[in-house]
């Protein structure tokens, strides 16, 4: 009796498991969350601004006003945006030290949608915290100011806080495109340092240099900071410039980190 050989059966794969997006928005949430440098930089900006509207209402209460309650709660911005770029810095950096960045982007090769992804869970995260301490400045500095928030005028109000969140969000971006670009959290740290707060006092030093170099100093106003300032101003009414300004610093060190991240080794 001949015995028929059993036909092979054609093998059958499982469609591969493909991250999506929002898994990986997930992923990079609980990936920042649990890191003590991230409540370490939230807490550190929460006390700053917190302190820093306190004193101010405490003086402009001594001295019968002369700050409006919005301008009380956007001050502190000149101090805090450095936690907020150092914040983004070593979101990535710390990835680079331990080697995590390996596994990353294993789990996801698409190096693009990993940057995108860190960007949209590094600003979620630092307009939520920036929102609830403008929330918590508003209700310690209000005891202390006769003229009270006005609600009712946007242009006095809600437009500058909501700008001085967008702001905190463009200095976070900021941080980590430097981080992506040079991938060593005191370099980061130092580039970032050096755009906020040391590019401003450079600039300030030509005031002594005649008119000659005044281009250097109007051109000032578009820095980092001085476009926040001009932003979270009560009353303004000229913003487009500050906000391309502002928009343009965030995004060119996230564009240089992504073209480095497509480029380089992990």
């Amino acid at each position: 009796m001949t015995s028929l050989a059993a036909a092979p059966r054609r093998a059958t794969h499982a469609p591969a498991h493909r991250l999506t997006f929002a898994r990986l928005l997930r992923s990079e949430t609980i990936k920042i969350l649990t890191l003590r440098s991230t409540w370490w930089s939230l807490g550190i900006t929460a006390v700053l601004s917190l302190g820093i509207s306190f004193l101010l209402a405490l003086a402009a209460n001594d001295n019968g006003g002369g700050f409006a309650p919005a301008t009380l709660l956007t001050a502190p911005i000149q101090f805090t945006m450095l936690v907020a770029g150092i914040f983004g810095a070593i979101v990535i950096t710390g990835e680079y030290s331990t080697g995590m960045i390996r596994s990353t982007l294993t789990a996801e090769p698409r190096r693009g949608v990993v940057l995108l992804a860190k960007a949209v869970v590094v600003s979620t995260v630092m307009a939520v915290a920036t929102a609830l301490t403008y929330l918590l400045a508003s209700a310690v500095t209000a005891p202390l100011v006769s003229a009270g928030m006005d609600w009712s005028d946007p242009s006095g109000s809600i437009i500058p806080l909501a700008l001085g969140v967008a702001s905190m969000i463009a200095f976070s971006l900021i941080g980590l495109g430097f981080g992506f670009l040079v991938r060593n959290g005191a370099g980061a740290i130092a580039a970032t340092v050096g755009v906020l707060f040391v590019l401003p006092v450079v600039v300030s030093l030509f005031a002594f240099a005649g008119e000659r170099w005044q281009w250097l100093l109007d051109s000032a106003q578009y820095l980092p900071m001085n476009a926040a300032a001009q932003l979270t101003t009560p009353g303004a009414t000229d913003l487009a410039g500050p906000a391309i300004a502002l928009t343009a610093w965030a995004l060119v060190p996230v564009l240089l980190g992504w073209a480095a991240l497509r480029t380089r080794d992990a």
